[in-house]
């Protein structure tokens, strides 16, 4: 499992690769066991096949959301 550190680097270097994905609407990171993930929320499944599942390492794990949109 990932430290705090590592997945943040992660989260930064995703979060750079998938920018132009308009299907990502949110990346963040979360506590699994004792480490830390990189978290995709996605608009719709089917953008699940364009998130790699690790990044340098730290696992990614995507979650349908739906649309977010400002209240």
């Amino acid at each position: 499992m990932s430290d705090r550190a590592a997945a943040r680097a992660a989260k930064s270097a995703l979060s750079q690769r998938l920018a132009a994905v308009p299907e990502v609407v949110g990346i963040g990171l979360a506590r699994r066991g004792a480490g830390y993930v990189v978290k995709v929320d996605l608009a719709d499944p089917g953008a699940a096949g364009r998130v790699p599942g690790d990044v340098d390492g730290v696992r990614v794990v995507t979650q349908v959301v739906g649309v977010v949109r400002p209240l």
